[in-house]
């Protein structure tokens, strides 16, 4: 991976972030929601919104998402 992701201890910490989830979601709270911030990418699990985040750069989380 070109970089390793960051942790935010809490995803309230990004109160301006703008988080969305996948349209495949079932609405079960049961998947990941993602923002952009400040040129990263914020990733959250969506049963805990106030929990941690990870920012991931750009092509780390292509590199990721590929590699699944």
């Amino acid at each position: 991976m070109t970089a390793l992701p960051r942790n935010v201890p809490s995803a309230t910490a990004l109160h301006e972030a703008h988080w969305l989830r996948s349209s495949h979601s079932t609405g079960a709270n049961n998947c990941v929601e993602t923002a952009p911030h400040t040129g990263l990418l914020a990733v959250r699990d969506s049963k805990s919104p106030t929990g941690p985040a990870l920012l991931f750069t750009p092509g780390s989380w292509a590199e990721f998402t590929s590699a699944l």
